[in-house]
């Protein structure tokens, strides 16, 4: 890792973090050593953040603050795991409606939207995936500034509320305005402060926790899909999704009496986000593998059902596929928590990318339109789309110290956000440019990944250098 990402000026040593555990340095440097380059003790903790700098300063963002210490962290007990409780709940709801996307876009495009391109309806989607991550910009800095409590409950009402105006909606831009950008606010208003409220209570176990938290929205992603698919034909449209509003408000009213914070806020904590942050290499890489990831995410999970329709499945089939998808992710997400923390965030990352890459380009490319293939590409994508979901967060808190990361985290996700605003217009013309032939877009989704995977290894190698089994 560069020395400017220690907190020391470039020309002398990085320090490193296990030798400042506990210690201060209020106004002053961080102590001047000789001249060797920064490497990554493979038995060390894999998830102790470097000492950041500040861009906006020359000196240490801990500057009358305690460095980061592990035994500040209480690591489970009963009020950690409430929290990890709430935000499983919240993100439910958040995250469950983001997994059931597939659901909802073969159902208007054939009946609401059907005089609407692939491209068109896309937008919809888009938007309410790229305003889910984008508004993390300020909601992360008011995160960590004044805690989830407000922020849990606006989302809870906004997402209700968004709920209840979809089930009225009938014209595209109805379903743009109620879907696309209500519920696109309010999922990130649940999405940011549950993930950030898991770190405040936990470092060493901080991939588990965060994995056991996600799994709400792998469940969601499960149950959603099939409730809708059933209600769809018995009640209709309307009344499915106000069925899914009312089961959203029982669950996110419970999580907004158990998501708390823990850490003060930082001193000077500012409610904006900081691009300086890019200025270290190994952050920025890190970003730019995680939108290279998401943006081949959203193609499968958006168009797979879609894709099976148009491959001749039976239609019941072609929906509960994305409900295997979802139950795939729901393993991904909490066991390579654990992986997260025993072998590094990155490290499990990059293994979860190698698995995908698998499966888009030897599973779902020459055998997809076969049962077994495409069962198999469903699983495969799912649990590692589960993994990449929960441990790319992880994976820019190994960068910054927590009482940051809600900045730290909006900031990258604010660039994130737009891989998810363009992937799924981008799959609809690609679609239409192949007259529906699905091949093109498989082939785009796998290149995608081996791109990810190239990046997010540029980003482990400019940390721990030429150390391919390093823990990090």
């Amino acid at each position: 890792m560069s020395a400017h990402a220690t907190g020391i000026e470039k020309g002398t040593e990085a320090v490193s973090p296990d030798k400042l555990t506990g210690l201060r340095f209020p106004n002053a440097a961080a102590p001047v050593p000789s001249q060797e380059k920064q490497s990554v003790n493979p038995t060390a903790d894999p998830l102790r953040p470097a000492s950041v700098v500040s861009p906006e300063a020359g000196t240490s963002e801990d500057d009358d603050d305690e460095v980061d210490n592990d035994e500040g962290y209480p690591e489970g007990g009963l009020k950690a795991w409430l929290v990890v409780l709430g935000s499983w709940l919240a993100l439910f709801s958040a995250l469950g409606l983001m997994n059931t996307l597939a659901t909802f876009q073969a159902y208007v495009s054939t009946h609401q939207l059907q005089d609407h391109s692939e491209g068109q309806i896309g937008w919809i989607f888009s938007v309410y995936t790229f305003l889910t991550f984008f508004c993390g910009i300020y909601i992360g800095p008011i995160f960590d500034k004044y805690g989830p409590k407000w922020l849990v409950l606006a989302g809870t009402i906004l997402l209700v509320a968004s709920l209840i105006l979809l089930s009225f909606s009938t014209e595209y831009w109805h379903f743009l305005l109620s879907f696309g950008i209500l519920s696109g606010f309010a999922s990130s208003l649940l999405f940011t402060p549950s993930i950030a409220a898991v770190g405040h209570f936990f470092k060493k176990r901080r991939g588990l926790a965060t994995g056991i938290a996600s799994t709400g929205g792998s469940v969601g992603g499960v149950i959603f899909p099939l409730m809708l698919t059933n209600l769809f034909e018995r009640i209709g449209w309307a009344w499915a999704v106000r069925v899914q509003a009312l089961l959203s408000f029982t669950l996110c009213a419970a999580s907004n009496f158990l998501i708390r914070s823990r850490l003060p806020p930082p001193k000077n904590a500012k409610v904006h986000p900081d691009f300086l942050i890019f200025r270290d290499v190994t952050m920025l890489l890190t970003t730019i593998g995680i939108f290279l990831l998401e943006f081949a995410l959203f193609i499968p999970l958006t168009y797979i059902t879609s894709y099976m329709l148009a491959s001749g499945f039976d239609e019941t089939f072609a929906f509960n596929t994305l409900a295997i998808f979802n139950a795939a992710s729901v393993l991904g997400r909490a066991l390579p928590g654990y992986w997260g923390d025993k072998f590094g965030p990155f490290n499990s990352n990059m293994g979860a990318t190698l698995l995908s890459i698998f499966g888009a380009l030897v599973v779902w490319l020459p055998f997809g339109k076969t049962t077994p293939g495409v069962i198999i590409f469903a699983i495969l994508i799912g649990f590692a789309s589960g993994n990449n979901i929960s441990i790319s967060p992880v994976c820019i808190g190994r960068l910054c110290h927590t009482k940051h990361y809600g900045r730290y985290y909006a900031t990258s996700y604010t660039v994130v956000a737009v891989a998810c605003l363009v992937s799924i217009p981008i799959g609809g013309e690609i679609l239409a440019a192949t007259g529906g032939n699905y091949w093109a877009l498989i082939v785009f989704t796998g290149l995608l990944y081996v791109a990810s995977f190239v990046v997010l290894l540029a980003a482990k190698i400019s940390y721990v250098g030429w150390k391919p089994l390093a823990i990090f």
